[in-house]
């Protein structure tokens, strides 16, 4: 089969690899007929390359149609369609019944002291074969894919597999008063989803801040008031513009949605670099222990919201010795609350909305739709973020 292979910085590459087989009884093999390509996909094109191996093959947004099961999966079958959510859980143990499945003890990557594996995301993760390819196989497929009505495109289901309960639980997250004030920090897909989920939940106002002209225009038109970074000299005077729109005491919930991709600290994008230019076991442990991820967006997040209020982190971080503003944390007595999305515990509360008349827009949400082949090209696109490139789907 074709797969996209993640051979260095930079370099990803269209190639043909074995196809999977069902290598265990709890095991589905589907064909994969859309696939996303993930803002935290390019984490892997750049900042955590210490952690990736040529050969590895990328991706975590698929949907597709069941080819194969294992003896156990007795809840699929050959020819339904279905989501796959991005993190891999038994849906049993301890952890997924408490609507836990990122932290599965039954996939927890126990060697690097991590929680449930992920497709196509690193040894850190369990370097699970992806998604961005023609077939993939399934661990555990007796409780992650998620059976989908046939009938309309792929775009109507397929971000149910990390975008839409990334968005979703990034702004359950943030506890937004109903009628209360949610700033929503980066436009990128998940941040303009979390835009529209939070109108959809009721927030009274929802304020998006960006620096790329399309996103911000994208966001104003779903009905987000929008600020551009690039006309403000300061975060301070940044903070002064959000505290005028909230009777001076700031939002009352911020949603992170940029993470170690936020335009800050040269010295943190440098130390990145040169983590990627060391030899492999030397950049893993620079990384994972002294990696200092670039927090101007966190930093901000703690600037704008209100005393009491609450910070919502969706963007990925990958360092551990980040310089956190903890005094400013406690005298503002903020709540916090991060993760990776718990997708099957969102699932049934989103799922509804996708069979009746769209309410958040998922049908046109992609901004392009890319050949399989075309993977090379849309990485650099996207990491460029040029032509407007918002959100990519694959199409095998």
């Amino acid at each position: 089969m074709r797969a996209t292979v993640w051979h260095g910085k930079r370099d990803v590459r269209v190639e043909h690899v074995p196809d999977p087989a069902i290598q265990e009884d709890t095991d589905a093999v589907i064909r994969v007929t859309s696939s996303g390509l993930c803002g935290s996909d390019l984490h892997l094109y750049e900042v955590l390359t210490p952690f990736m191996t040529p050969g590895d093959i990328l991706g975590h947004e698929p949907i597709g149609v069941v080819e194969e099961t294992g003896s156990a999966v007795t809840n699929l079958k050959a020819g339904d369609r279905v989501v796959v959510p991005f993190q891999i859980a038994c849906g049993s143990c301890w952890m997924c019944s408490r609507g836990l499945p990122t932290q599965c003890e039954t996939t927890q990557v126990t060697e690097h002291g991590m929680g449930a594996r992920l497709f196509g995301y690193t040894k850190l993760y369990g370097a699970v074969p992806g998604a961005q390819a023609e077939y993939l196989r399934v661990p555990q497929a007796q409780f992650g894919p998620i059976k989908v009505p046939e009938g309309p495109a792929d775009d109507r289901f397929v971000y149910l597999s990390d975008v839409l309960p990334t968005a979703w639980q990034a702004v359950k997250y943030a506890d937004v008063p109903r009628d209360g004030t949610l700033v929503v920090l980066g436009l990128g897909p998940i941040g303009a989803m979390s835009c529209r989920v939070a109108r959809h939940l009721g927030a009274g106002q929802v304020i998006g801040v960006d620096l790329v002209p399309e996103r911000l225009e994208r966001a104003r038109r779903d009905g987000a008031t929008v600020l551009d970074l690039r006309d403000f000299e300061s975060p301070e005077k940044l903070t002064e513009a959000v505290r005028d729109m909230t009777d001076g005491r700031g939002a009352d919930s911020v949603v992170d949605a940029v993470g170690t991709e936020a335009h800050g600290s040269a010295v943190a994008k440098l130390a990145q670099t040169a983590a990627g230019l060391l030899p492999a076991s030397w950049g893993e442990k620079l990384t994972a222990t002294a990696g200092v991820d670039r927090l101007a967006a966190f930093d901000l997040a703690v600037r704008l919201v209100r005393r009491g209020g609450t910070l919502s982190i969706s963007g990925v971080y990958g360092g551990a010795a980040d310089p956190m503003p903890m005094l400013t944390l406690f005298d503002k007595q903020i709540q916090l609350r991060m993760g990776q999305a718990n997708v099957r515990r969102w699932s049934d509360e989103i799922l509804p909305l996708l069979t009746d008349d769209d309410p958040l827009g998922v049908d046109e949400f992609a901004t392009h739709r890319m050949p399989l082949d075309s993977a090379p090209d849309a990485y650099a696109m996207f990491q460029k973020k040029e032509d407007g490139a918002i959100k990519v789907l694959f199409q095998p």
